[in-house]
């Protein structure tokens, strides 16, 4: 898209046109007390406006409009569900510039990045309206022949979903698209830090022609006083929740109250791994990608880059280089790259991870100090020489740091790599096609990119394995996520 200048009167006008209540049955409707909470741009540290604070009780409202709403919508036919797929699709691309700026202003991702995830997010509704269409079952006769066997597939019913800040409309739709598609309504809550992209969604389900309850929002402060009675109360029957490890624990104990079915898509700890037959300059740009997506505050990001002992020298320098000319600054800024991150907590995080690797011998290539300006700005940082105990190689950075390792041989890399409780994503660099599979093989992930930096796409199955998560979202298998198997048994 071409570089556009964003006035103060676009800022504010935009923020006053989103809803900022709760939306319930199909109704916006403020929060229990009208009670309300902060959202603040994270490039500037001031508030941009307030929205509603959902209670316990709203919550309960909520999941109540969705248990009335799902015979209604299970019983809708698969076209007209993915009819208004379609439409939520090309609603979300005739208001591109205005979702891409509102991400911006609310995470503060640059503008470049929010276009990019709009477009991404919209293709989960297009990818789902089609799966729509393709919920199949089977018949077979059985062994002995006395008997036929049918294999229906059916929607799972009221579903609740949760969502992350760091890519606050791509999370709803990759959740909302198959929900709708298989016919299960939902309640959906947004992270605090960022839920005007989600009620935006809202309206633009509403205006596509969503019945009312089917999809209802919530915005809390307080997430486990209001989500934990609706996900131990027996009348939603799926929960999928995108976020941290520790807290997709705590969900899962309170799913198993009624065993509902879960997806979990939790923390990651990317190995980036480059040979030294790879073509270095495309690992460079392979590692920029994978490292400085979303100002590097993605799970998927490559947390940990190991590289060929006898390349190390060329590929740090290179990597060094293009992340030095990363402009950093407010993303509406025409050409900036790198924005802030998403609030204190997560700025004094990226800080301490890096004092305590540069206080046990790493070295600073570039960066690794934070920006003294307003917001929560942390600048393009390359370290060496990680030591082996450094916080960093065990914790998710989710900032703009890159830990540069060497290795020697496949397997020693190959066993650093595993060495984690998580498993959602590695990266392989090499012009070797066989060892390309080989290592591709050989590394515990639920997605492997093979001379590419980036793995996401709403045609592939996305999530991963060990402490990364259960289930899978997109692709084909996203929609059976939100589906039952039912076997009838005909006697002939």
């Amino acid at each position: 898209m071409a570089e556009q200048t964003i006035t103060a009167e676009r800022e504010s006008s935009l923020i006053e046109a989103v809803p900022k209540q709760l939306f319930i049955d199909g109704k916006w409707v403020d929060a229990e007390g009208q009670s309300t909470l902060e959202v603040i741009d994270p490039s500037t540290g001031r508030r941009l406006c307030m929205v509603a604070d959902a209670s316990a009780q709203d919550g309960w409202d909520a999941l109540k409009a969705a248990e009335a709403a799902q015979p209604n919508l299970a019983a809708m036919a698969p076209r007209e569900r993915a009819n208004i797929l379609m439409r939520a699709f090309e609603l979300m691309h005739e208001r591109k510039d205005d979702l891409a700026l509102l991400m911006t202003l609310e995470m503060g991702k640059p503008l470049t990045d929010s276009h990019a995830e709009v477009a991404y997010a919209a293709e989960f509704f297009r990818h789902f309206a089609e799966e729509a269409t393709r919920i199949s079952g089977g018949y077979q006769t059985a062994p002995t022949g006395n008997a036929r066997f049918l294999v229906a597939k059916q929607p799972v019913g009221p579903s609740i979903l949760i969502t992350p800040w760091n890519f606050p409309l791509a999370m709803g739709t990759r959740k909302l698209g198959p929900a709708i598609a298989a016919g299960c309504t939902s309640v959906i809550k947004p992270a605090e830090l960022t839920p005007l992209s989600m009620l935006a969604l809202a309206d633009i389900l509403d205006e596509a022609g969503l019945p009312a309850g089917a999809v209802n929002v919530l915005v809390t402060s307080t997430s486990g006083k209001v989500m934990e009675p609706l996900i131990r109360s027996g009348i939603a029957r799926k929960l999928s929740f995108t976020g941290s490890t520790p807290v997709g624990r705590k969900l899962l104990e309170q799913a198993s109250q009624h065993v509902l079915r879960t997806s979990m898509e939790l923390g990651g700890n990317a190995g980036f791994v480059v040979f030294e037959d790879a073509d270095i300059d495309a690992a460079v740009q392979g590692a920029l990608l994978a490292k400085m997506r979303n100002t590097g505050e993605a799970c998927t990001a490559a947390n940990r880059i190991f590289v060929h002992r006898s390349v190390m020298d060329e590929f740090a320098q290179k990597l060094s280089a293009e992340m030095e000319k990363l402009p950093l600054g407010r993303g509406v800024q025409d050409g900036v790259r790198v924005g802030p991150l998403v609030d204190a907590t997560q700025l004094d995080k990226v800080d301490a991870l890096v004092t305590d690797a540069v206080d046990g011998g790493a070295k600073i290539l570039i960066g690794g100090r934070p920006v003294d300006r307003d917001g929560y700005f942390y600048p393009p940082t390359v370290l060496t020489d990680i030591p082996d105990n450094a916080r960093m190689r065990e914790e998710e950075i989710f900032g703009p740091v890159a830990p540069l390792t060497p290795f020697d041989t496949e397997a020693e890399v190959i066993e650093w790599i595993n060495a984690t409780e998580y498993g959602l994503v590695n990266y392989v660099y090499t012009e070797n096609l066989r060892r390309g599979i080989r290592v591709a093989e050989a590394v515990e992930s639920g997605m492997v990119g093979l001379n590419q930096g980036a793995v996401s796409n709403p045609a592939a199955p996305f999530g991963g394995i060990k402490e990364s998560g259960l289930g899978r979202e997109g692709g084909d298998i996203g929609i059976e996520e939100f589906l039952e198997t039912k076997f009838i048994g005909i006697a002939m």
